[in-house]
C-alpha cells in the first residue's frame, strides 16, 4: 500500500482505490474475528486476541492518513510527500514507544518473530533458515519459472508501473524473505512461485508461438503467401540444357520462423512440463506416504503399552473443560518427554504430557530442557515434583541426534558446548589445515536423558579406554574453537590421572580433559562415558520398546532399545556402605544390571523384588557386593519410601 501510494503520487494518479481495496479487506476480517471471539488474552498475533482487530484497525487508518495526506501534498514539490511519510513515521514510532509501550512491543516482536531467528528457532524444523537446497528440493524448476515471472512483471512495468503487477512483486518479495528467515512459509511461497511461473510461461508461449507453428506447419502464418502457380521456367545450364523449377513456392523471409522464438517456446515448454509433473509426482508420494505410513512403529507400540499399563490420570478425554475453572483431580499426573511427542502421547496414550509442539512446558526452570539436561538427579526430581510428574518417555532421538533442542532451549548462550563440544583438529597427518570435530564430555553422560535411556539410570564406569586431549583454548591463537595439540586414546583410569597432573602446570591458555566419539563417528559411544556415573535413585526402567537401535550389532553387540519408559518412584532405603546390585529382564528379555553406590551409608533403590507385577522385573535379591548381604524389597516399600533394615 505504501509504495503505491508513493507511484501514484509521483504518477499523477488517484489512490481511491487502495482505500477501497484497504477498507473492504481489513473491515471484513475485523467482522469475522469479532464473530469468533477473543478466547485468549493479551494482544500477541499468534492467537485469537483483540490485536487482530487492533492491526486491522490500524492498517484501515494507516491507508486513510497516507490518502489524506497525499490528497494535501498534491499541489506541492513530489518530495514533500515521502519525506512527509519518513518524519510521520518516526513520530509514530515515537508516540507508540513512550505512550503505548505494549502495542510497540507487539510490533516489534511480531517482525522479530516473523523475520527474525532465536537461537531456539533452529531447533524447530520448520523455523530454520531456508537453504538452497531445501528450495530447490521443494520447487526445483518452479523456482527458474518464477524468477523469469518476476523479470516479466518488472519489464511490463518499466513506464508504467501496474497496480496489480506492483503487488505481486513486493507480496512476493516479503514472503520470500519470510522464508529465506523460516522454512515453514514455504506454504506461502508456494502461491507466488506458481502465479510468477504462470506469468512467465503465459507470456513467453504468448511471444514465440506463431514461430513454433510456422515451423510445425510451414505457410500456416498469418502473413503465408497465397499459393504460388507451378511454372515451368527455362533455364541454361552449364552445357545449355534446360531445366525445370521444382515449382515448390518461396517462402518471404518474414514468414520463416525465428529459430531464437522456437527455442524460447521449445524450452519453456518442457520446463513448465517438467515443474508440473514432478510437483505432481511429489504429491502422490506424499499421498503414499500418508496412507501407509503415520506415527513410527516403535512410538505406537510404547505409548499403547502407556495406555494400557499405566494408571488413568482422572481426566476425561472426551470432555470439554473450562479453562477457568478447571483443577485436575488429585490422582492425575504428567508425562515428561521432550515436546515433539507431546501430542503423540495425548491422541495415543490419552495421557497428560507435561510439553507439546506448541512447545508449552518446555523452556522455564520446570521445562523439559531444563529436566532433560540437569546434570543433577535431585534438581531433576525437584522439576517433576513442581510440575506433577510421574512417568518419563525417553527416546534415542534425544540422546543423540536432536540433543542439541534441549541442551540449546535449557540455555541459549552456550548451547550443547559443554556435553558435546567442538574442537580444532588437523584435516590430515602433518596437516595445517584445521577441521571442526565434535566429542562428548562427561557433562553429556551425566545428563537425565543419557543417564536414563543411554545407562538404564544404573551406575556406569568408564569403558576400558577414552580420549586424552590436551589443547590450547579458544582465543589464544586467534582461533574460535579449541585447538587439540595433543590426543591419544588411554586407559580410563591413566588418562583421569594425566589430566589432572597436566592441569596442575599447564602452561597459560593450555589445558586437558577426557573425551569420547561422537555417535557419527562410533554410534555406541554414548553407552562409554568417561569417567564413572553415578545411579540414579528415583527411576525405574517399566517398558522398552523391541527394536534395538544398533541394528548390525548381532546377539553380542550393543543392545540399546529406541524408546524407554520410567517410572519416577519414592524409592526404598537400605541402610549400608559400597555397591549394591540386582539384576534386571526387560519385557523385550534384555538383561542389565542395576548397580548403585552407596551415599552417607545408604541407597535409595527404584525397583522392587516383589509385590510387583510389571513387565520389567528384578530376577533376584538386593546384593551388596563382597558382603554376602541380600535385601528384598517391596513394592510398597518403594512407593512408601520405607527404610527396610
Amino acid at each position: 500500500t505504501l509504495v503505491q501510494f508513493l507511484l501514484d503520487f509521483f504518477q499523477d494518479q488517484s489512490s481511491d482505490y487502495l482505500v477501497l481495496v484497504n477498507v473492504v479487506t481489513f473491515g471484513v476480517v475485523i467482522l469475522g474475528t469479532v464473530a469468533f471471539g477473543f478466547p485468549h488474552p493479551g494482544l500477541g498475533l499468534s492467537r485469537y486476541t483483540v490485536g487482530h482487530v487492533i492491526t486491522s484497525a490500524a492498517l484501515i487508518a494507516g491507508t486513510l492518513a497516507l490518502y489524506g495526506l497525499s490528497a494535501f501534498m498534491k499541489e506541492r514539490p513530489k518530495y514533500y510527500f515521502p519525506a512527509a511519510l519518513v518524519a510521520l513515521a518516526a513520530l509514530a514510532v515515537a508516540v507508540l514507544f513512550v505512550a503505548l509501550p505494549e502495542v510497540y512491543n507487539l510490533l516489534i516482536s511480531s517482525l522479530i518473530s516473523f523475520f527474525g531467528e532465536a537461537p531456539v528457532t533452529t531447533t524447530v524444523m520448520e523455523a530454520r533458515a531456508w537453504s538452497f537446497e531445501a528450495a530447490w528440493s521443494t520447487f526445483h524448476w518452479g523456482l527458474v519459472l518464477a524468477a523469469g515471472g518476476a523479470a516479466t512483471l518488472i519489464w511490463w512495468s518499466r513506464e508504467k508501473a501496474n497496480p496489480g503487477h506492483v503487488f505481486v512483486l513486493i507480496w512476493t518479495g516479503i514472503i520470500l524473505a519470510s522464508t529465506a528467515a523460516h522454512l515453514r512459509y514455504e506454504y506461502y511461497l508456494a502461491a507466488n512461485i506458481a502465479l510468477l511461473a504462470a506469468i512467465f510461461a503465459g507470456a513467453v508461449i504468448n511471444v514465440t508461438w506463431k514461430d513454433a507453428v510456422r515451423l510445425l506447419r510451414p505457410g500456416s502464418g498469418d502473413d503465408a503467401p497465397e499459393p504460388v502457380e507451378r511454372q515451368e521456367k527455362a533455364k541454361k545450364g552449364k552445357k545449355g540444357a534446360r531445366s525445370r523449377d521444382t515449382g515448390k513456392p518461396k517462402v518471404p523471409p518474414k514468414d520463416r520462423p525465428d529459430p531464437l522464438k522456437v527455442g524460447a517456446f521449445a524450452a519453456v515448454v518442457v520446463v513448465t512440463l517438467l515443474f508440473g509433473g514432478i510437483c505432481f509426482g511429489a504429491t502422490l508420494e506424499m499421498a503414499k506416504t500418508v496412507k501407509y505410513g503415520g506415527i513410527d512403529s516403535q512410538w505406537m507400540e510404547a505409548l499403547e503399552w502407556m495406555g494400557a499399563n499405566t494408571p488413568d490420570p482422572g481426566v476425561d478425554y472426551y470432555a470439554i473443560y473450562d479453562g477457568d475453572t478447571f483443577t485436575y483431580p488429585e490422582e492425575s499426573y504428567g508425562v515428561m518427554s521432550w515436546w515433539d511427542y507431546g501430542h503423540l502421547i495425548t491422541f495415543v496414550s490419552k495421557r497428560i504430557p507435561n510439553n507439546n509442539p506448541f512447545q508449552h512446558g518446555v523452556a522455564g526452570p520446570n521445562g523439559s530442557a531444563v529436566y532433560l539436561t540437569s546434570t543433577s538427579e535431585e534438581k531433576a526430581n525437584q522439576i517433576l515434583d513442581n510440575i506433577g510428574t510421574r512417568y518419563v518417555i525417553t527416546t534415542h532421538e534425544i540422546a543423540t541426534g536432536k540433543f542439541h533442542a534441549p541442551a540449546t532451549w535449557a540455555d541459549q548462550k552456550v548451547r550443547t558446548t559443554p556435553f558435546q563440544p567442538y574442537f580444532l583438529l588437523p584435516a590430515s597427518a602433518g596437516s595445517t589445515s584445521y577441521q571442526a570435530v565434535p566429542f562428548y564430555t562427561q557433562q553429556y553422560y551425566l545428563t537425565m536423558i543419557a543417564r536414563l535411556h543411554n545407562l538404564d539410570g544404573s551406575m556406569t564406569d568408564p569403558g576400558p579406554e577414552v580420549l586424552y586431549a590436551e589443547y590450547r583454548e579458544p582465543g589464544t591463537v586467534n582461533n574460535s574453537l579449541p585447538v587439540v595439540t595433543r590426543m591419544e586414546q588411554m586407559n580410563a583410569t591413566a588418562a583421569a590421572a594425566a589430566v589432572e597432573a597436566y592441569n596442575k602446570s599447564a602452561p597459560a591458555g593450555s589445558a586437558a580433559t577426557l573425551l569420547n566419539l561422537f555417535h557419527e563417528i562410533r554410534a555406541d559411544s554414548i553407552l562409554h562415558p568417561v569417567e564413572r556415573v553415578p545411579a540414579l535413585q528415583h527411576y525405574r526402567l517399566v517398558h522398552e520398546t523391541p527394536q534395538n537401535v544398533f541394528v548390525n550389532a548381532g546377539a553380542d553387540g550393543p543392545n540399546l532399545k529406541v524408546i524407554k519408559i520410567f517410572e519416577y518412584v519414592p524409592g526404598a532405603h537400605i541402610k549400608g556402605d559400597g555397591i549394591i546390585e540386582v539384576p534386571v529382564t526387560t519385557n523385550t528379555g534384555r538383561a542389565f544390571t542395576y548397580r548403585q553406590e552407596s551415599a552417607n551409608g545408604e541407597f535409595i533403590v527404584p525397583y522392587a523384588t516383589s509385590g510387583w507385577s510389571g513387565e520389567v522385573k528384578p530376577t533376584g535379591p538386593y546384593r551388596i557386593a563382597g558382603t554376602g548381604q541380600t535385601f528384598d524389597v517391596t513394592e510398597e516399600d518403594i512407593q512408601q519410601g520405607r527404610t527396610i533394615n
